[in-house]
């Protein structure tokens, strides 16, 4: 083989510029598609792009109608050595070029063709200089079919053996030079390690340092050890790939049934983009579907970070003047803009008194009587607004908005209405805001909202054709008096709106450019996620002094030990301080437990008291009294 890819002409950097934007939506399984329609195991499923070719196409095209912009091909087995073990050695570059081929038909222009390059199947532990030529040569052949082919990337994936991850590039290298970026993904086990004990940070410098373009992780044992391994490469500063299979597969009546759903996958997608991860993708047991809600959660990250919706125009927007400017006023003659101040009580008492949010949702089913008088309870305790979240938990709730309503009319008590993207397209959040006003709603929380996640109906699609940036700019134009379309709406709204922050945010950085965005926007006001350590919570309001914004600090008080290991572990933007655990475990349970999470929140809240505009309290478990707790002597 020769040494220099001399015969192969440099393709265009679309791929590398495309990562560098933003996201980019990898494919499903090839091999649980192809037996899921009917192909047994005891079939070479390389040899498919020859014998059945209209089969692999079909998959190749359902995953693109599901909002794939990179195509794996065909071809993860496909190196010589694995061929042999079928009779097909020399038939290494009719596969991988047909498989290929197959690939940009399914894609077209519209997107990437990403040749697989999966192991040898070998081990090496006992191999000598002869069988590592051996390998390297094989996995330089299979990468040369590959780009005639017309592969855009290479992708070398599931790699365990670091000596062979090795081998590969070092072959693959030879054999195309630069003329192809490459994508280098390795599979750990649960200890975020590879075969051989080497920690996949460790590795994955070792990848960037030999000149990979991307690195990631790939199948492993589903998507929270994915998660967990790319945590561990963000210090790498590389762009990032994450593919987990869809958990370990369970034998079902003589098949084998992958058990991570489609909308599970949508919730980790959400925070794979979150953290700036530039590949996502589904491998082993992942479908059409897996993908079709990744692709949303991305679609939607990717308008986030570029502060777009779909009216990109200039939007009034009501904030105090800062070093972060508004865009330009939209003025409809006739129609006078509200003032701050004039838009609600709640809006009135920023800055003027410390202010009182506690989050009361709607219970579960048809009777809203034990969130009205728990709202009763907190309003005669001094709370100034009630917040309540937009269909907490995926379960049968009523809208936030009905209970908000009963809520003011009932009790006389102001309202904070979550409003998120996940729900309504930009026709149903137009209404859903103009009919609010109507109601009497005038404070609204504006958030993009977590994908549905794993609750009573799995099968609850997200529409997200707003973020929460796009909501903000919406709520502005409504308050300048025009629709989203230009058009005067005879009238003007008067809405307040506040925004959320993860003060902890894993990529604190995008996190802040997300606040200037919501400034701009129309963002008034900033509630947190809970803080428990006062020094992330002291960098936040320094970095946002900038900003102008008032801030409430959000407050949960712990409900137990294992109620804050789960805050810490397996919620996003969740930072609980070791001492802290460490104090809730020393506390047992039950009431001892609550009355040191009350503890922890009252310090929490008065070493900040003097700093914020207010605080957002968020009672564990329905337990409304501790709200009165936390503020008793501090509010």
């Amino acid at each position: 083989m020769s040494s220099a890819p001399s015969a192969l002409t440099p393709k265009p950097t679309r791929f590398l510029d495309a990562v560098r934007r933003g996201v980019l939506v990898v494919d499903g399984g090839m091999g649980t598609q192809i037996y899921e329609r009917g192909v047994l195991f005891n079939v070479n499923y390389e040899e498919l792009v020859v014998s059945r070719p209209e089969l692999v196409l079909r998959i190749h095209e359902d995953y693109v109608r599901a909002g794939a912009q990179v195509v794996e091909t065909n071809t993860f087995g496909a190196n010589r050595v694995r061929l042999a073990r079928h009779g097909y050695a020399d038939r290494v570059r009719e596969f991988n070029v047909g498989a290929a081929q197959l690939a940009r038909k399914a894609v077209g222009d519209r997107g990437y063709v990403a040749g697989a390059i999966g192991p040898s199947g070998l081990v090496f532990a006992a191999f000598g200089e002869d069988d590592r030529s051996r390998v390297r040569d094989a996995f330089g052949e299979q990468a040369e079919a590959l780009a005639e082919g017309g592969a855009d990337v290479l992708l070398l994936e599931t790699m365990r053996q670091p000596e062979e991850f090795l081998l590969a590039i070092d072959g693959v290298r030879r054999a195309v030079g630069d003329a192809l970026p490459i994508v280098a993904n390795v599979s750990v086990d649960a200890d975020l390690t590879l075969s051989d004990g080497t920690p996949v940070a460790d590795m994955g410098a070792r990848l960037r340092d030999l000149g990979c373009n991307v690195i990631g992780v790939n199948c492993s044992d589903g998507p929270q050890v994915v998660l967990a391994a790319i945590e561990k490469l963000l210090p790498l500063d590389i762009p990032l790939s994450a593919i987990p299979n869809a958990g370990l597969p369970r034998r079902v009546d003589d098949r084998f049934i992958y058990v991570s759903t489609p909308e599970y996958f949508g919730v980790f997608a959400r925070r794979l983009c979150k953290l700036g991860v530039r590949l996502i993708g589904g491998c082993c047991g992942t479908t059409p579907e897996h993908i079709r809600r990744m692709a949303a959660a991305a679609r939607m990250e990717a308008s986030a970070a570029a502060g777009a919706c779909e009216d990109p125009g200039p939007l009034w927007v009501g904030v105090a003047d800062s070093s972060i400017p508004p865009e330009p006023p939209v003025l409809v003659i006739g129609q006078r803009p509200v003032a701050t101040a004039e838009k609600s009580k709640l809006a009135a008492k920023i800055g003027k008194k410390f202010v009182v949010s506690v989050e009361v949702n709607p219970p579960v089913g048809v009777d809203p009587n034990s969130a009205i008088q728990a709202a009763k309870m907190l309003v005669t305790g001094g709370v100034d607004v009630i917040n309540i979240a937009d269909g907490a938990r995926a379960q049968a709730r009523m809208s936030n908005l009905a209970l908000a309503v009963r809520m003011q009319e009932e009790l006389g008590v102001e309202t904070l209405l979550h409003v998120c993207g996940r729900d309504r397209n930009l026709l149903g959040q137009v209404a859903h805001l103009l009919g609010a006003h109507a109601l009497g709603i005038r404070n609204l929380v504006v958030v993009t909202g977590d994908p549905p996640k794993m609750g009573d109906f799995p099968d609850a699609t997200a529409v997200y054709d707003l973020d929460s940036v796009g909501i903000l700019r919406l709520a502005s134009r409504l308050n300048a008096g025009i629709d989203p379309g230009g058009k005067p709406l005879g009238g003007v709204t008067s809405f307040f709106c506040a925004t959320g922050a993860e003060p902890a945010a894993l990529n604190y950085e995008r996190e802040m450019e997300r606040l200037k965005l919501k400034k701009r926007a129309g963002a008034e006001l900033i509630m947190t996620q809970p803080v428990y350590d006062p020094s992330v919570l002291d960098r936040f309001l320094k970095d946002a002094e900038p900003l102008g914004l008032p801030v409430l600090v959000g407050i949960l008080p712990l409900a137990s030990h294992k109620n804050a290991e789960f805050l810490h572990n397996e919620v996003p933007g969740m930072q609980i301080p070791r001492e802290v655990r460490d104090r809730m475990q020393r506390a047992g349970s039950g009431p001892a437990a609550r009355k040191e999470g009350v503890a922890i929140a009252r310090e929490m809240l008065a070493a900040v008291r003097n700093r914020v505009a207010g605080a957002y309290i968020m009672p564990p478990l329905g337990r409304y009294e501790l709200a009165l707790e936390v503020m008793d002597g501090i509010v």
